[in-house]
């Protein structure tokens, strides 16, 4: 079996609404895929996207104290409705019901296709993402999100911010801190990070809305994105 980890980013499923342009060119690209690669299997992540942050911002405004439990909650939800609406998109390769515990016992992979939500507060579907390589043997996650590449800083705030086409675990992880919060915006997130570099995974990071692009890194040819490896 040959089983590659997709984390698609909320911010590209659902930015402000649902991209079904996206979701359509994303199924065809992934149909041709498998069409071609008769012992693929790909398990995506979904993460929550717009619909998390509209919910987690519409909490705090209203009680500035809120739990980061309950914060954490609204966005796990959101990716579980995410998550679901993957699973339609892909319902001839999915046979199993979406993954909301990556942990859990007996979680079954009948179809060329398994799709996975968020877990429990404390972590982000990143974290869900490299548990499940993890337990399926997988020893490179790709993470789709907004964004072509890592860089040394956010772009948005520091002008000198430069991208990176490869960078070691621990020099990551300088970038990206080492405490999970809710909400956070980061290419790949700290907990994630941690499991990865302690298992020795890879992680390439690129711009989801490249279809053509997440088909190179698929396939293993030149592709624009960062990789972070041990």
């Amino acid at each position: 079996m040959e089983l590659t980890v997709i984390s698609v980013g909320g911010s590209i499923i659902a930015p402000d609404k649902v991209d079904y342009a996206f979701l359509s060119d994303f199924r065809d690209m992934i149909v041709s895929y498998l069409s071609g690669n008769a012992e693929a299997k790909l398990i995506f992540v979904a993460g929550g996207g717009a619909p998390a942050r509209v919910y987690q911002d519409a909490l705090r405004h209203i009680d500035p104290e809120a739990p980061a439990e309950l914060q954490d909650w609204l966005g796990i939800r959101a990716t579980h409705l995410n998550g679901m609406l993957l699973r339609a998109v892909f319902s001839r390769y999915v046979s199993d019901e979406l993954v909301t515990d990556p942990t859990a016992e007996g979680i079954a992979f009948g179809g060329r296709i398994l799709v996975a939500g968020g877990w429990k507060p404390g972590f982000s579907t990143d974290t869900d993402a490299v548990f499940l390589a993890r337990r399926f043997g997988g020893r490179t996650v790709i993470n789709l999100s907004n964004i072509k590449k890592v860089y040394t800083d956010d772009p948005r705030k520091n002008p000198d911010a430069a991208p990176i086409d490869r960078i070691s675990w621990p020099e990551f992880r300088k970038i990206v801190g080492y405490e999970w919060n809710p909400g956070l915006n980061a290419p790949f997130d700290p907990i994630a990070s941690g499991i990865a570099e302690e298992n020795g995974m890879t992680v390439i990071a690129a711009d989801g809305r490249n279809i053509e692009n997440t088909r190179a890194i698929l396939e293993g040819k030149p592709f624009e994105g960062t990789v972070i490896c041990p």
